[in-house]
C-alpha cells in the first residue's frame, strides 16, 4: 500500500506494538510493517511511522478512540507513584495506552481467560472469531471479527469447547444467553457507577474481581480499575509488602485504591507489562537506575 491509501493520524505518546502486546487485547496479528485485526465488526489495518498512524481509508476516527488517543498520556504517567518499581515499569512501558475494546468483545475473551496465559487466550479468541466471527478480505488475507453474543448463544457447548475452551465454554455460553436475553444489558451498565457495576459484572457466569475489574479498565474505561492477577499479586507483595506474612485480598485492594488512584488502571497495565516481559535481571538493573535517578534528584533539590 501507498501513502495514498492511508488515512494518517497523529500518535503523540503512542507505541502501537508494545499496546497491542500489552495482555489487554488478543486478536491483533503483524502483517507487513503493522498489524491487522478489527474493531467492532470493521476490518482494520494499522501501522506506525514514529508519532503518525498510517490506517486503512475510512478508519481513522474508530483507530483514534480504539487507542484511546485522546488520553493525556503524559500527564497519566506524571501522576504515577515515585517509587523505583513504578519508575523502572513507567520508563519500560512507554507510550502503552489503555484502549476502549468493545464491550462483549473484552467481556467474552476475558471470562475464556481464567487460569490462561497470554498466547493460549489468543489461541482460544481466534479460533472462536474464525469459527463463528464475520468473514473479511482485507490486504489479500481474511480477517475475522469477534462472533456477537447472538451468535454464540445459538452455539453448543460442545462447539464452543471445540475452540478450546474447556470449562469455560460454559461460562460464556451461559453469559451469552443472559446479553441476548436481555438480563446483562452491557451497554446500559455504563451508567451505573463503579461498585454496582463491578457487582453486576461478577454475577456473570465465569466472571470473578479480576475480570470485572478487566473489562471495567478495558471496555469501560473506569481507568481506576485495578485487576489483580498472579503476576500483579507477586509484584506487589514483593515490591510494596516485602516483610508482610500475611497480605490479605481486601488489604491488597484497598492498598492499590489509594495508593495508586485515579489511574490505577494505567499503572496496574504498566506493571504487569513490566513484569510479564522484563527478565529479573533487566527489572533489578532499571529499578536501580530510578533510584539512582531519585537520588540525584532529591540531592539536587537540597543543593
Amino acid at each position: 500500500m501507498q501513502r495514498g491509501d492511508f488515512n494518517v493520524l497523529p500518535c503523540p505518546d503512542f507505541d502501537l506494538a508494545v499496546t497491542l502486546d500489552s495482555g489487554q487485547v488478543f486478536q491483533w496479528e503483524q502483517h507487513g510493517g503493522g498489524f491487522v485485526g478489527t474493531i467492532g465488526n470493521s476490518p482494520v489495518y494499522v501501522e506506525q511511522h514514529g508519532a503518525e498512524l498510517r490506517v486503512t481509508l475510512g478508519a481513522a476516527a474508530h483507530v483514534e478512540r480504539y487507542f484511546a488517543l485522546d488520553h493525556p498520556l503524559g500527564e497519566i504517567c506524571r501522576l504515577f507513584p515515585a517509587d523505583p518499581t513504578m519508575t523502572a515499569a513507567r520508563d519500560y512501558c512507554r507510550g502503552l495506552r489503555i484502549m476502549r475494546q468493545p464491550i462483549w468483545e473484552c467481556l467474552a475473551s476475558f471470562i475464556t481467560s481464567s487460569m490462561k496465559q497470554v498466547a493460549h487466550i489468543r489461541q482460544m479468541t481466534r479460533s472462536l472469531r474464525e469459527r463463528f466471527g464475520e468473514r473479511h478480505q482485507l490486504l489479500g488475507r481474511e480477517v475475522y471479527a469477534f462472533p456477537s453474543a447472538k451468535k454464540l448463544e445459538q452455539a453448543s457447548e460442545a462447539e464452543l469447547r471445540a475452540c478450546a475452551l474447556g470449562y469455560r465454554a460454559g461460562n460464556l455460553l451461559r453469559t451469552a444467553q443472559l446479553v441476548r436475553a436481555g438480563e446483562a444489558n452491557l451497554e446500559a451498565w455504563r451508567e451505573l457507577p463503579d461498585e454496582e457495576l463491578r457487582a453486576r459484572l461478577c454475577g456473570l457466569p465465569g466472571v470473578g474481581p479480576k475480570v470485572a475489574n478487566c473489562v471495567m479498565l478495558f471496555a469501560y474505561e473506569r481507568l481506576r480499575a485495578f485487576p489483580i492477577d498472579v503476576w500483579i499479586e507477586r509484584v506487589l507483595k514483593q515490591q510494596y509488602f516485602p516483610r508482610a506474612r500475611k497480605l490479605t485480598p481486601q488489604r491488597l485492594r484497598e492498598f492499590c485504591d489509594s495508593y495508586f488512584g485515579e489511574h490505577g488502571g494505567y499503572a496496574q497495565q504498566y506493571l504487569f507489562h513490566h513484569a510479564r516481559k522484563s527478565t529479573p535481571r533487566r527489572r533489578a538493573a532499571a529499578a536501580k537506575r530510578s533510584r539512582r535517578r531519585s537520588a540525584v534528584v532529591r540531592k539536587s533539590s537540597l543543593a
